[in-house]
């Protein structure tokens, strides 16, 4: 199939690119797509190098899937624009994630939803993408009545601005800074912008794409999101409190059996999940699981996971694979 990457040389865009190589997805044409400001400049793939050219002109190019990393307003305004030309796009912005016409997919849960109807698919918030990898299946068979979460987010959430604040910072060299406060050496608990309820747009994607992609809002869900200065993923401490009966050694043996997911708990060998050993991985992992007692039926879970990959960029490509693989896609 022809491919377009829109947002191409951006950090999500370049690690799109990097996936499709190692999962050899099946694309007779690659269609880069960036702004103007780096249009005619050139990327490698599968060893050949291709120009970079403006959404104004891919729209010519004959293109069977278009995925989307350029930003929300990007997306609004040119994702219907593919679609109407007959183009499957699969956005990673948060432009068409709770818009009831537009399916918030991630493959291992709810995959199954998509049709060749589909011809716009939202790519879920990657902290929302890990943490339900994990929580999906404890919630098909022990049902889900609350979530505390609390994310340590790596800077790549944020973008290159953001890795290049960090950097200066940590080697005392001025610069641009994107955040509001120093990242080096702290922890900032804003991820995005605040809204009129105290809350982060951040913090407001966890609780409101879970109800989506659970299909279920009775499911009550509390969120901090805090920025901290790594480079290799995300990191969240999840407190569930389940409506039936189980215990640890039980959620972990249904875990451990999950697609997608590893298991790293064994807390004398000091094994649990990090984000430096999660980055340049697809698997979602989690570890100390273990009983709250300061509650019934509540279970405290530690979820890390590379967000530019399964929370952003296999995650996207996945979905197109999807697609393939299932016959969806009709040209």
């Amino acid at each position: 199939m022809n491919l377009a990457i829109v947002g191409s040389t951006g950090l999500v865009g370049k690690k799109m690119l990097e996936i499709l190589e190692e999962r050899d997805f099946p694309i007779e044409k690659i269609i880069p797509v960036a702004s103007k400001k780096s249009e005619g400049s050139s990327i490698e793939f599968k060893g050949k190098m291709y120009r970079v050219i403006s959404i104004e002109k891919s729209i010519n190019e004959k293109i069977d899937v278009a995925l989307f990393s350029a930003g929300a307003e990007v997306s609004l305004k040119w994702a219907p624009i593919f679609s109407d030309n007959g183009i499957y796009v699969i956005d990673n912005s948060s432009a068409w994630r709770m818009d009831k016409q537009v399916k918030l997919i991630i493959p291992e849960i709810n995959g199954f939803l998509l049709t060749s109807r589909d011809r716009i698919i939202a790519n879920p918030n990657c902290s929302t993408i890990q943490m339900l990898m994990v929580l999906a299946p404890l919630h098909k068979y022990f049902q889900i009545k609350r979530i505390i979460v609390s994310t340590y987010q790596s800077v790549t959430g944020t973008g290159k601005a953001a890795i290049d604040q960090l950097n200066n910072e940590k080697n005392s060299i001025s610069g641009l800074t994107i955040y509001p406060h120093p990242i080096y050496q702290n922890a900032l608990p804003q991820c995005d912008i605040f809204l009129e309820n105290g809350y982060t747009k951040e913090e407001m994607k966890l609780v409101n794409e879970t109800h989506k992609i659970l299909s279920d809002k009775s499911i009550k869900v509390s969120a901090t999101a805090v920025r901290i200065p790594v480079f290799g993923g995300h990191a969240e401490s999840v407190n569930i409190e389940l409506k039936e009966k189980t215990n640890s050694n039980e959620i972990k043996k249904l875990l451990e059996t999950t697609n997608g997911v590893i298991v790293q708990d064994n807390p004398g060998e000091s094994l649990y999940p990090m984000p430096i050993y999660a980055e340049g991985k697809d698997e979602v992992f989690v570890g100390r699981i273990r009983e709250d007692y300061s509650k019934e039926n509540c279970f405290n879970l530690w979820i890390v996971s590379d967000n530019l990959r399964k929370g952003a960029a296999t995650n996207t490509i996945q979905i197109a694979e999807h697609l393939f693989n299932n016959g969806l896609i009709s040209k």
